[in-house]
């Protein structure tokens, strides 16, 4: 085992930025309205199940499905573009179905906004580039800031008030579309 500093420091920003925690704040306040509270603990606990596991196996699953993991990339782009479309125009296009079991702090919240394709081909390529104990500590450093933002997002919503929650959810569906497109050229192109 070689704990790099500088290695961990790396990996956690790439992934803090590939996830995007804070640009999901839109999306965490748009659940709690429809579907009623977030839980925090269950959001980051499936995050992090999905994380690490795709981390140690997540080659290996892919090949099994025979899905490569450019395919991969570019489905969770198009969910990720049909969620920017939602939040910037207003309109639904998931089905809002019946939430009785939280189960909306899984789907779409620990995945695929969380733990989706973007961070699973991240942590994929990681691993040709750092030593894989400092990637794990990096994958908790971010569920630690993906823990402490879901269980704030009550308070986070106060202070931005409803016409800040708007423009905020408008101006990150758009960056949404713009990460999503990103996806879009580097894989197919």
């Amino acid at each position: 085992m070689d704990f790099n500093y500088k290695e961990i420091l790396s990996s956690s920003l790439i992934l803090f930025s590939v996830i995007d925690i804070l640009g999901a704040i839109p999306i965490i306040i748009e659940l709690r309205k429809k579907n009623g509270d977030i839980h925090a603990e269950q959001a980051t606990l499936v995050s992090g199940l999905i994380m690490v596991g795709f981390f140690f196996a997540g080659k290996l699953i892919l090949s099994f499905l025979g899905v490569d993991t450019n395919s991969f990339a570019v489905a969770g782009a198009l969910i990720l573009f049909l969620i920017g479309l939602e939040m910037t125009l207003g309109r639904n296009i998931f089905k809002n179905e019946e939430v009785t079991t939280g189960s909306h702090s899984i789907v779409p919240l620990a995945f695929p906004i969380i733990a989706g394709a973007g961070t699973m081909t991240t942590l994929i390529s990681l691993k040709s580039q750092f030593e894989e104990i400092n990637i794990v500590i990096s994958i908790f450093i971010n569920l630690i800031f993906i823990y402490i933002v879901l269980k704030s997002s009550v308070w986070i919503e106060r202070k931005l008030g409803n016409a800040g929650t708007q423009i905020l959810r408008k101006v990150f569906g758009v960056i949404l579309i713009a990460i999503a497109i990103k996806i879009f050229k580097t894989r197919l192109f």
